[in-house]
């Protein structure tokens, strides 16, 4: 016997069983254990930041994560799950500014480095109780009580080893470049940094006019969209290989590209052309400068040629700041001009700056530019939308800056991380060469270091001679040190106190302030996480490369990149094989999710209400995990209506007859050649189902191997389930009913286990009912093998006739639903026409009795003609026919109209044009350029897929609709026994009042009535214990009683 089913299923308390059941009986731990001998299938964790609470996109990632270590344990391969955090960097101490109120770097040495970074290393882990319940209540398997944490010593010490690694070859170094910058953060960030966080926004765009010093009343035209580097120019850039045009504006003169007159002054201000000049001719040239901080520099304020100075926008004249921009540094440095740096590192104009001492930059812009306008020195300003970079943590808008940094050459490795990136397996594969090539191929060094506090201090010692050492470990520290303990905590101000002594001159030497780009831990993590190679050397050579890594699209230019990078430095080749990206989650309407916005979606509020599985499904079988995802939590109701429930209520439909009938799965044996046609029939559809869903999970395809296994339980419960209920209804225990049994039985099972790395939750509760007992029982469904096909059972021909009925099948009941005839009122016939061999009419003829029988017809009319079956309304296809006949539409409509509307069809299904006589002219249309549709006829109403088209007719016979009544008489009764409570077993007497002829017609179908609803007799007395209602049967009003007579058992 097996546990009694409930067919009203509460799937949030059913996943709170199966996670007792896990966590008592240690499944995971056993399935570590059952593969320990297995072949390596290795998974990287990308480390989350544990200091905020997870949201509903790191559940999508969390499930994809899931799935295949899940899939490939099944397969017998041993895959080790091992945790991660991501703990250092700006996040944590963000949220310590925050918890203590304070704002700027200043404030955070005031309270002191040691104070500062105890508290974030308390906070690291705030919420990491919560992420290991939403992993847990998600069902995603991993060793969290074996985590890496990129904040502890032995991590570090790898990454040293690393760095020290990249100095060897002369790939570290210190540089004084133009890097973006965050003023409020106080630090560099590198380029994968500003990736995760551009946004559109409107700034000011300016042409300021810069007055030659030896032309009178002439001036430059300068476009800027910075107006508060203004402060800090030394130059103005023109293209020289450009023509430049003099132009008499408002009694001035101005100078600005040809290219570029029309956009500058359009029609509304008047100019006169004056004189042309090459760009190269203006090259040299002295201007007065707009702001002067140059101190008496006298390279500066001069007109400069740079071939990086766009005509495309602006003047084609752009001022030259080399203090705030890449291109401006270089030619800057060309032209011997002076750095002017006028802003400090808070973002501030220092105090010797007049009118905008200590203001704020973005504050400075307006004021700067009304300055400009007293002055004349403005020729337009207006704002526009761009996308600018902005710090991805605490959302500052970014600066590009002059100052000094460390660097690793990756663009000296450029051809070697593009040949590493052609052994990775992308999904989706337009990445590797699309997204993340071209992030390779346009690389530049990586700005390592950050003015910051938390985070693994950079490991470089020098000394007042200018000699650097990079450590590679403690021993070699302690090697090097004064009296360095061998417990030194290696994060700030600890390490920053260890003197070494130079190995060349033997002076102190003192650490380099910064610590690294966090992006490095994270990248690190196929090294650090085993604390290679100072430990653990067989470990980590057992679990690299990754077979598989999976996180979202933003990853391209952050945890992804870092890791191949560092990897291909190290070993020349990736940390990864194969990689799966996982598209944005947005809100219902495609909009980002925000707290302002009020669109966020908690997970919480899905996994309480309906369940991980669900929401699993969802996100498996959606869309292709690559694509953006509009989140709708309606949707997450459609998974379970549409799949979870009718799985289950197969499921509960097989227990509940099977208790009736006492039956036990190994009593029985019978092979699956030797069951009834529709059982091989299901079960051929069934491996291949296995056969598909392990090809696609093999290729790492989870969306369609979804959807084949919900296609196949659609097909199991609405088709094989529903054709086969009579079988299992019956007393009599014959081969047929034990055929029926065994097969769905086995399909049920192989189910479970198909779906066990999908939901990994109902696909256990039920196993284990189904297995309960049985000789092949395991102690969970995740201890079981991934189901494999038996291709012999596999009948490609009896596959080819079922399903071909089920396609007239679907055609049918899209007919009646058009003409609105229900499925219980039976039709006198079904009319089929197709083309082709004599395949298809095999297959119908062959399951003629299911046709019959799901349409509810009487019997089946092959039509050798489609025009017997069909008419059609021919039209003119006008966004073609429109651009070539235009004023002659009217006229074509009519041809068409008159013409023989079958032979025009049969032209355009043959691809031939068609000729039509217009007013004496003849023109000849293409197939494409007619729009033909098949419309129902006034006695027949018609449905085609294009392979077939069918008809059902629409006038019914006295004889058909009284036999319609009796069958939708059953249905109420039926629903009436459920309304009653009754047990499936239980028979009934029934009273019936009904008017005379509607009783003569209960009277006709008497038997029928009887043995469709489990009754001993049908009277017209009603008694007190009866379950009585009023009820109408096709419009017709009946008064219905029943009570329970005894049982079938």
């Amino acid at each position: 016997m097996f546990k009694k089913v409930d067919s009203k299923v509460d799937l949030v308390k059913l996943e709170e069983k199966v996670l007792k059941f896990w966590k008592k009986q240690k499944i995971f731990e056993k399935t570590l254990k059952k593969t320990e001998k297995g072949k390596k299938f290795v998974f990287y964790e990308g480390p989350p930041t544990a200091n905020g609470v997870p949201g509903v996109h790191h559940i999508l990632s969390r499930v994809y994560k899931d799935i295949f270590p899940r899939f490939k344990t099944m397969k017998g391969y041993n895959v080790s799950r091992k945790a991660g955090w991501d703990t250092h960097g700006l996040p944590v101490e963000l949220e310590i500014e925050k918890k203590l109120g304070i704002n700027s770097k200043d404030e955070i040495e005031d309270i002191g480095i040691e104070k500062f970074n105890r508290l974030c290393r308390e906070s690291v882990m705030k919420y990491e109780e919560d992420w290991k319940k939403l992993t847990e209540r998600i069902g995603f398997w991993l060793d969290m009580d074996n985590a890496y944490f990129t904040f502890k010593d032995d991590y570090i010490e790898t990454i040293w080893w690393i760095l020290k690694n990249i100095w060897d070859k002369d790939l570290l170094y210190e540089g004084h470049k133009i890097v973006p910058y965050c003023p409020r953060c106080g630090t560099p960030l590198s380029s994968h940094e500003i990736a995760q966080g551009y946004k559109d926004v409107e700034d000011y765009s300016i042409i300021a006019k810069f007055a030659l010093r030896d032309k009178k009343n002439t001036y430059l035209l300068v476009w800027t969209t910075t107006p508060w580097t203004l402060v800090s120019n030394a130059g103005a850039a023109v293209n020289g290989g450009h023509t430049y045009i003099e132009v008499e504006y408002n009694d001035e003169r101005l100078i600005l590209v040809k290219d570029l007159i029309d956009e500058v002054f359009g029609e509304e201000k008047p100019y006169k052309v004056i004189t042309e000049h090459k760009g190269s001719d203006l090259v040299s040239m002295a201007y007065e400068p707009v702001y002067d901080y140059a101190e008496g520099n006298e390279k500066a304020f001069h007109i400069v040629g740079g071939d990086f100075v766009s005509t495309r926008d602006g003047t084609g004249i752009v001022h030259i700041a080399p203090a705030f921009g890449e291109d401006d540094m270089r030619v800057g440095k060309q032209n011997g001009l002076p750095v002017i740096q006028m802003v400090d590192l808070k973002g501030l104009f220092l105090d010797r700056v007049d009118k905008f001492a200590n203001m704020a930059i973005e504050d400075a812009n307006p004021i700067i530019i009304e300055d400009l306008k007293k002055r004349g020195l403005l020729f337009e300003v207006k704002k526009f939308k761009h996308s600018y970079p902005f710090c991805w943590r605490c959302d500052t808008k970014l600066i590009y800056y002059a100052k000094k940094s460390w660097y690793i050459a990756t663009s000296k490795i450029k051809d070697k991380l593009l040949a590493a990136n052609e052994d990775i397996k992308w999904y989706p594969d337009h990445i590797q060469h699309g997204r993340f090539g071209k992030w390779l191929e346009n690389n530049i060094d990586w700005a390592l270091t950050r003015e910051r506090y938390w985070g693994t201090p950079l490991p470089i010692w020098e000394d007042e001679n200018g000699h650097k050492v990079c450590i590679g470990s403690r021993q070699e520290l302690e090697k090097l040190g004064k009296d360095i303990s061998p417990d030194l905590d290696l994060h700030r101000p600890f390490v920053d106190n260890a003197v070494i002594r130079c190995p060349q001159c033997g002076c102190d030497m003192h650490r380099v302030k910064d610590v690294i780009d966090v992006w490095f831990d994270s990248g690190s993590m196929p090294f650090a996480q085993h604390h290679y190679p100072f430990e653990n050397k067989e470990t980590f050579k057992e679990n690299f490369p990754a077979d598989f890594i999976c996180e979202a699209i933003d990853q391209t230019r952050g945890w992804f990149y870092t890791m191949l990078a560092i990897s291909t430095i190290l070993t020349g080749r990736s940390s990864f094989k194969n990689v799966l990206v996982l598209g944005l989650i947005n809100d219902k309407n495609g909009q980002k999710m925000s707290k302002s916005k009020g669109n966020v979606v908690k997970p919480w509020d899905i996994l309480d209400r309906q369940g991980a599985d669900a929401l699993r499904w969802y996100f498996f079988t959606g869309v292709s995990p690559w694509l953006p995802k509009n989140f709708s939590v309606k949707s997450i109701d459609e998974v379970i209506r549409k799949f979870i429930l009718t799985l289950w209520n197969t499921y509960s439909f097989f227990v509940i007859y099977a208790n009736i009938d006492s039956f036990d799965p190994d009593s029985h044996e019978l092979a699956a050649p030797d069951r009834m046609e529709i059982d091989r029939w299901i079960i051929s559809e069934l491996n291949r189902t296995v056969k598909e869903v392990n090809i696609f999970l093999e290729d790492f395809n989870v969306t369609e191997s979804g959807r084949l296994i919900q296609d196949f339980v659609d097909m199991l419960s609405n088709w094989y389930v529903r054709r086969s209920r009579r079988r299992f209804w019956k007393s009599e225990e014959d081969k047929d009913k034990i055929s029926a049994y065994l097969t769905l039985y086995e399909c049920l099972l192989t189910v479970t286990k198909l779906c066990a790395p999908y939901i990994p939750f109902i696909s256990e509760d039920i196993y284990r009912n189904l297995a309960a007992g049985t000789r092949s029982e395991k102690p969970s469904v995740h201890l079981e093998d991934y189901p494999e096909a038996d291709l012999s059972l596999i009948d490609e021909d009896l596959s080819f006739k079922m399903n071909t009925a089920r396609k007239i099948v679907g055609l049918g009941r899209a007919v009646r639903s058009k003409i609105n005839i229900k499925t219980r009122q039976p039709i006198e016939k079904v009319a089929i026409y197709f083309e082709g061999d004599g395949k298809r009419k095999d297959a119908i003829s062959h399951f003629e009795n299911i046709i019959l029988s799901e349409l509810n017809t009487k019997g089946i009319e092959f039509i050798s003609k489609l025009d017997d079956l069909v008419e059609y309304d021919i039209k003119p296809n006008l966004i073609l026919v429109g651009k070539k006949y235009g004023p002659m539409i009217p006229a074509i409509k009519i041809a068409l109209s008159r013409a023989n509307q079958a032979q025009i069809a049969l032209k355009v299904k043959n691809e031939k044009n068609i000729k039509l006589d217009i007013d004496g002219s003849t023109i000849e249309l293409e197939p494409g350029e007619i729009l033909v549709q098949i419309k129902n006829r006034d006695d027949m109403g018609v449905e085609t897929d294009g392979e077939f088209t069918v008809g059902l007719p629409i006038k019914i016979s006295d004889e058909l609709l009284a036999e319609g009544f009796a069958r939708e008489l059953v249905h109420h009764i039926q629903n009436l026994r459920k309304d009653a409570g009754f047990e499936i077993e239980n028979t009934i007497d029934m009273a019936i009042e009904a008017p005379q002829t509607e009783k003569a017609v209960i009277d006709d179908y008497r038997d029928y009535i009887m043995k469709e609803t489990l009754s001993n007799k049908i009277g017209d007395g009603f008694s007190d214990d009866m379950y009585i209602k009023d009820i109408k049967v096709n419009k017709v009003e009946l008064k219905i009683g029943i009570k329970v007579a005894g049982s079938i058992i």
